[in-house]
Protein backbone atom coordinates (compact mmCIF):
# COMPACT_ATOMS: atom_id res chain seq x y z
CA UNK A 1 0.00 0.00 0.00
CA UNK A 2 1.32 3.44 -0.99
CA UNK A 3 1.37 5.69 2.10
CA UNK A 4 3.25 8.65 0.62
CA UNK A 5 3.26 9.95 -2.94
CA UNK A 6 4.28 13.07 -4.84
CA UNK A 7 3.08 13.93 -8.33
CA UNK A 8 4.97 16.42 -10.48
CA UNK A 9 6.14 18.24 -7.37
CA UNK A 10 7.74 21.62 -8.03
CA UNK A 11 9.00 24.38 -5.76
CA UNK A 12 10.34 27.54 -7.39
CA UNK A 13 11.75 30.64 -5.72
CA UNK A 14 12.20 34.05 -7.36
CA UNK A 15 11.54 34.82 -11.01
CA UNK A 16 13.27 35.69 -14.25
CA UNK A 17 17.04 35.43 -14.06
CA UNK A 18 16.78 34.91 -10.29
CA UNK A 19 14.50 31.86 -10.62
CA UNK A 20 15.64 28.92 -8.50
CA UNK A 21 14.08 25.51 -9.17
CA UNK A 22 14.53 23.88 -5.76
CA UNK A 23 12.28 21.01 -6.86
CA UNK A 24 11.63 20.48 -10.55
CA UNK A 25 9.06 17.74 -11.10
CA UNK A 26 9.51 15.11 -8.38
CA UNK A 27 7.51 11.87 -8.63
CA UNK A 28 7.94 9.64 -5.61
CA UNK A 29 6.13 6.67 -4.05
CA UNK A 30 6.77 5.19 -0.62
CA UNK A 31 5.04 2.04 0.60
CA UNK A 32 3.73 1.56 4.11
CA UNK A 33 6.45 0.16 6.37
CA UNK A 34 9.35 1.24 4.14
CA UNK A 35 12.47 2.93 5.48
CA UNK A 36 13.61 5.25 2.67
CA UNK A 37 16.62 7.55 2.64
CA UNK A 38 16.95 10.58 0.37
CA UNK A 39 20.56 11.54 -0.23
CA UNK A 40 21.98 14.59 -1.93
CA UNK A 41 24.56 17.31 -1.61
CA UNK A 42 23.86 20.75 -0.18
CA UNK A 43 21.51 22.59 -2.55
CA UNK A 44 20.24 19.41 -4.21
CA UNK A 45 16.67 19.99 -3.02
CA UNK A 46 16.47 17.29 -0.36
CA UNK A 47 15.55 19.63 2.49
CA UNK A 48 12.95 21.38 0.34
CA UNK A 49 11.48 17.98 -0.52
CA UNK A 50 11.25 17.06 3.16
CA UNK A 51 9.47 20.33 3.89
CA UNK A 52 6.95 19.56 1.14
CA UNK A 53 6.41 15.99 2.37
CA UNK A 54 5.86 17.25 5.92
CA UNK A 55 3.45 20.02 4.98
CA UNK A 56 5.87 22.66 6.29
CA UNK A 57 5.63 24.57 3.00
CA UNK A 58 3.38 24.63 -0.04
CA UNK A 59 4.54 23.51 -3.51
CA UNK A 60 4.54 25.80 -6.52
CA UNK A 61 2.97 22.99 -8.53
CA UNK A 62 2.05 19.34 -8.07
CA UNK A 63 0.70 17.41 -5.10
CA UNK A 64 1.74 15.55 -1.96
CA UNK A 65 -0.46 12.68 -0.81
CA UNK A 66 -0.06 11.35 2.73
CA UNK A 67 -2.26 8.39 3.65
CA UNK A 68 -4.43 9.19 0.62
CA UNK A 69 -4.90 12.88 1.53
CA UNK A 70 -3.57 15.65 -0.75
CA UNK A 71 -2.00 17.87 1.89
CA UNK A 72 -0.95 20.51 -0.65
CA UNK A 73 -4.63 21.47 -1.01
CA UNK A 74 -5.25 22.00 2.72
CA UNK A 75 -5.57 25.45 4.29
CA UNK A 76 -3.02 26.30 7.01
CA UNK A 77 -5.18 25.44 10.05
CA UNK A 78 -6.31 22.11 8.60
CA UNK A 79 -2.76 21.36 7.50
CA UNK A 80 -1.41 22.03 11.02
CA UNK A 81 -3.93 19.56 12.49
CA UNK A 82 -3.18 16.93 9.83
CA UNK A 83 0.56 17.37 10.34
CA UNK A 84 0.25 16.93 14.11
CA UNK A 85 -1.83 13.77 13.75
CA UNK A 86 -0.29 12.07 10.74
CA UNK A 87 3.36 13.15 10.48
CA UNK A 88 6.13 12.60 13.01
CA UNK A 89 9.35 14.62 12.80
CA UNK A 90 12.87 13.79 13.96
CA UNK A 91 15.19 16.79 13.58
CA UNK A 92 18.97 17.11 13.72
CA UNK A 93 18.67 19.49 16.68
CA UNK A 94 16.32 17.14 18.65
CA UNK A 95 13.82 19.97 19.43
CA UNK A 96 12.99 18.64 22.89
CA UNK A 97 11.20 20.89 25.39
CA UNK A 98 13.92 21.70 27.97
CA UNK A 99 11.57 22.02 30.98
CA UNK A 100 9.86 18.65 30.34
CA UNK A 101 11.37 15.34 31.38
CA UNK A 102 11.89 12.46 28.95
CA UNK A 103 8.45 10.89 29.43
CA UNK A 104 6.68 14.26 29.20
CA UNK A 105 8.55 15.06 25.98
CA UNK A 106 7.57 11.73 24.44
CA UNK A 107 3.83 12.08 25.12
CA UNK A 108 3.68 15.86 24.54
CA UNK A 109 2.36 15.70 20.92
CA UNK A 110 -0.38 13.23 21.94
CA UNK A 111 -1.49 15.49 24.79
CA UNK A 112 -1.30 18.56 22.55
CA UNK A 113 -3.85 16.93 20.27
CA UNK A 114 -6.11 16.11 23.25
CA UNK A 115 -5.81 12.36 22.73
CA UNK A 116 -5.58 9.57 25.28
CA UNK A 117 -2.05 8.27 25.79
CA UNK A 118 -1.64 4.61 24.88
CA UNK A 119 0.54 3.86 27.89
CA UNK A 120 1.30 0.26 26.92
CA UNK A 121 2.42 1.35 23.44
CA UNK A 122 4.54 4.21 24.80
CA UNK A 123 6.14 1.88 27.37
CA UNK A 124 7.09 -0.54 24.55
CA UNK A 125 8.72 2.32 22.60
CA UNK A 126 10.63 3.45 25.68
CA UNK A 127 11.88 -0.09 26.33
CA UNK A 128 12.83 -0.67 22.68
CA UNK A 129 14.88 2.53 22.66
CA UNK A 130 16.52 1.74 26.02
CA UNK A 131 15.14 4.79 27.83
CA UNK A 132 13.56 3.05 30.84
CA UNK A 133 16.05 4.50 33.34
CA UNK A 134 15.95 7.98 31.81
CA UNK A 135 12.24 8.86 31.83
CA UNK A 136 12.49 11.32 34.74
CA UNK A 137 15.54 13.16 33.41
CA UNK A 138 15.52 16.52 31.67
CA UNK A 139 17.03 16.83 28.15
CA UNK A 140 20.02 18.72 29.58
CA UNK A 141 20.90 15.60 31.61
CA UNK A 142 21.14 13.41 28.49
CA UNK A 143 23.83 12.81 25.87
CA UNK A 144 23.18 13.74 22.24
CA UNK A 145 22.44 10.13 21.33
CA UNK A 146 19.99 9.79 24.21
CA UNK A 147 18.23 13.00 23.23
CA UNK A 148 17.82 11.74 19.68
CA UNK A 149 16.34 8.49 21.02
CA UNK A 150 13.78 10.60 22.91
CA UNK A 151 13.02 12.48 19.69
CA UNK A 152 12.44 9.17 17.89
CA UNK A 153 10.18 7.96 20.71
CA UNK A 154 8.20 11.21 20.55
CA UNK A 155 7.73 10.83 16.80
CA UNK A 156 6.47 7.26 17.24
CA UNK A 157 4.17 7.96 20.20
CA UNK A 158 1.41 9.63 18.19
CA UNK A 159 1.25 6.66 15.75
CA UNK A 160 1.70 8.86 12.66
CA UNK A 161 1.26 7.69 9.07
CA UNK A 162 4.90 8.61 8.33
CA UNK A 163 8.00 9.77 10.18
CA UNK A 164 10.26 12.32 8.49
CA UNK A 165 13.84 12.40 9.76
CA UNK A 166 15.91 15.47 8.84
CA UNK A 167 19.65 14.68 9.14
CA UNK A 168 18.88 12.79 12.40
CA UNK A 169 22.53 11.92 13.02
CA UNK A 170 23.99 15.28 11.95
CA UNK A 171 25.00 16.25 15.51
CA UNK A 172 26.25 12.81 16.54
CA UNK A 173 29.63 11.08 16.27
CA UNK A 174 29.94 8.15 13.87
CA UNK A 175 29.55 5.43 16.52
CA UNK A 176 26.46 7.03 18.06
CA UNK A 177 25.06 7.67 14.56
CA UNK A 178 25.20 3.95 13.76
CA UNK A 179 23.50 3.13 17.07
CA UNK A 180 20.70 5.67 16.55
CA UNK A 181 20.10 4.58 12.94
CA UNK A 182 20.06 0.95 14.03
CA UNK A 183 17.41 1.76 16.63
CA UNK A 184 15.44 3.76 14.05
CA UNK A 185 15.37 0.68 11.80
CA UNK A 186 14.43 -1.64 14.66
CA UNK A 187 11.58 0.59 15.84
CA UNK A 188 10.33 1.09 12.28
CA UNK A 189 10.02 -2.66 11.79
CA UNK A 190 8.70 -3.42 15.27
CA UNK A 191 5.98 -0.76 15.12
CA UNK A 192 5.35 -1.09 11.35
CA UNK A 193 6.29 2.53 10.84
CA UNK A 194 7.14 4.28 7.55
CA UNK A 195 10.25 6.45 7.68
CA UNK A 196 11.68 8.90 5.16
CA UNK A 197 15.11 10.23 6.11
CA UNK A 198 17.18 12.88 4.38
CA UNK A 199 20.94 12.91 4.76
CA UNK A 200 24.09 14.00 2.95
CA UNK A 201 25.90 10.95 4.38
CA UNK A 202 25.88 8.04 1.93
CA UNK A 203 27.07 5.53 4.52
CA UNK A 204 24.09 6.42 6.72
CA UNK A 205 21.73 6.47 3.71
CA UNK A 206 22.65 2.90 2.79
CA UNK A 207 21.23 1.61 6.08
CA UNK A 208 17.72 2.28 4.72
CA UNK A 209 15.66 -0.25 2.75
CA UNK A 210 15.87 1.99 -0.31
CA UNK A 211 18.09 4.93 -1.19
CA UNK A 212 16.89 7.78 -3.39
CA UNK A 213 19.34 10.23 -4.89
CA UNK A 214 18.30 13.80 -5.65
CA UNK A 215 20.29 16.28 -7.76
CA UNK A 216 19.30 19.78 -8.91
CA UNK A 217 15.74 19.32 -7.66
CA UNK A 218 15.15 16.05 -9.50
CA UNK A 219 15.26 12.41 -8.45
CA UNK A 220 17.97 10.65 -10.43
CA UNK A 221 17.82 7.16 -8.87
CA UNK A 222 15.52 5.13 -6.67
CA UNK A 223 12.30 7.16 -6.93
CA UNK A 224 9.94 4.33 -7.83
CA UNK A 225 9.29 1.19 -5.82
CA UNK A 226 10.53 -1.78 -7.87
Amino acid sequence: MIILETKGLKKYYGEGESLVKALDGVDLKVEQGEFVSIVGTSGSGKSTLLHMLGGLDYPTEGGVLVDGKDISSLKEDALAIFRRRKIGFVFQSYNLVPVLNVYENIVFPVQLDGNQIDKGYVDKIIKTLGLETKISRLPSQLSGGQQQRVAIARALAAKPAIILADEPTGNLDSGTSQDVLGLLKVTARKFEQTIVMITHNEEIAQLADRMIRIEDGRIVTGGGKA
